[in-house]
């Protein structure tokens, strides 16, 4: 997450299996002792059934702690929540991945959590306006986190979430996290990015908080290193290892590198706000899974490369556990730290034309590709699903369209390299 102070640590693995037939909701409550701090455990293999559409969403989750070795106690702040059947509907199903930031954003994250998802679910008006539903819940959220006891003046956390509604997706982010989905495309498959970071970096952002009062300078410029009246930054691939950040005129803080998250009391004086960018996607055969994942994975990896990563594996499960330890490697060998990662991969299964007359069908009965999210202009700012946000790349992480193979059934369980043994293997049988 970018903030000056950084993120940091802990480690949650599991979580329980799903009864058939029963609504389900599964988010991380706990970690495990430090004796598994670097092993990427078992995870278990979950399926949502869309009756409607007859298909099914075959999904698994997986987040790992950060290492900071200045704080190797800190807690993981990352927080993810997965709710199928909201009110009692086999068609409505809820993904979201929570990245907190500052003193208290696991608090922050875990707020965000449990009451967004409950506020949506409470919502009787949600599946007839799905968008009119996230934004009030993501308003009433951020309001009530700012009336908690949580002290969320310098502390807070981003929210990328997709809610299933039968054969269309509706997407909300606020800050830096990233939902992107995999689109068949002859014999390729490239990655749609279903949500746009929202950074200093993007142009309308940018002039949005500078109207709010917000000083946007990298840390450089702070510190006199650079030229402070240099007001274009490059971009993120190429540029991000300095992020630009919003400071108030006359003080050294908050120091943010997203320009909306919930919470951040302070930085929302001058423009940080908790309004999400809603795009949404109606699915057809070409559509294959779609990813979440906190910015801990697309720091030093693209949306490509993420896509690619996956269409190596048949399992969710090993497709979450090769992502994150080649994202942990990643961040040991560019920096001294890692962040926290968090990342929820959902498989789209058996969706077919056939079962519902006009989806995704053209006029010469083929199949369309709709490979591009709706954007819908919401809260304060508009989406701009068209940009596509990296940075550092590893040659393992080809950011080009990968050709379609067939997958491996399944892998060696990922062992996250550990930072003092930095080097050795990264792979080792389960």
């Amino acid at each position: 997450m970018g903030c000056v102070q950084g993120k940091c640590c802990y480690c949650c693995s599991r979580y329980p299996k799903s009864s058939d037939g029963d609504a389900q909701e599964l988010s991380n409550g706990g970690g495990v002792g430090n004796n598994q701090r670097y092993i990427l455990t078992e995870r278990s293999r979950e399926i949502a059934s869309v009756p409607s559409h007859n298909f099914k969403l075959e999904y698994s989750v997986l987040t790992q702690r950060g290492y900071y070795p200045d704080s190797p106690d800190k807690a993981n702040q990352d927080s993810f929540c997965i709710k199928t059947d909201i009110q009692g509907n086999p068609n409505l199903h809820f993904f979201g991945v929570f990245d907190g930031h500052g003193q208290y954003g696991t608090e922050c994250s875990n707020f965000v959590r449990d009451r967004l998802v409950e506020i949506l679910s409470n919502d009787p008006m949600l599946s007839v306006d799905p968008i009119k539903a996230y934004n009030i819940a993501f308003e009433k959220t951020n309001t009530e986190l700012h009336e908690s006891e949580i002290d969320d003046t310098m502390s807070g956390t981003t929210a990328i979430t997709v809610l299933v509604k039968g054969d269309t997706l509706f997407i909300a982010n606020v800050g830096d996290s990233r939902a992107v989905i995999a689109v068949r495309s002859g014999s390729r498959v490239v990655a749609e990015d279903l949500s746009v970071d929202q950074t200093p970096f993007r142009n309308d952002e940018y002039e949005r908080v500078k109207l709010c009062g917000a000083r946007v300078l990298t840390v450089d410029q702070v510190e006199g290193i650079t030229d402070p009246s240099i007001q274009s930054w490059g971009d993120e691939e190429n540029d991000g290892g300095d992020p630009p950040r919003l400071w108030v005129q006359d003080g050294l803080y908050p120091g943010t590198a997203f320009s909306r998250s919930l919470g951040d009391s302070t930085a929302e004086k001058i423009g940080v706000i908790a309004d999400p960018e809603i795009s949404m996607v109606k699915l057809t055969p070409n559509h294959m899974f779609f990813v979440i994942a906190s910015d801990g994975v697309f720091e030093f990896l693209s949306s490509q490369a993420v896509v690619n990563a996956v269409i190596r594996y048949t399992d969710p499960r090993d497709a979450c556990a090769a992502i994150t330890g080649e994202s942990y490697r990643l961040w040991l060998e560019h920096e001294n730290r890692t962040d926290d990662i968090t990342i929820i991969v959902v498989h789209i299964k058996d969706l077919s034309n056939v079962c519902q007359l006009g989806v995704g069908a053209t006029t010469n009965g083929t199949y369309g590709v709709n490979t591009d999210p709706v954007p819908i202009l919401t809260g304060k700012g508009s989406a701009d699903t068209s940009v596509s946000y990296h940075t550092l790349r590893s040659n393992l992480s080809e950011t080009q369209p990968c050709l379609y193979t067939t997958p491996v059934e399944r892998s060696p369980a990922c062992v996250v390299p550990s930072p003092t043994h930095f080097g050795s293997s990264n792979t080792a049988d389960h």
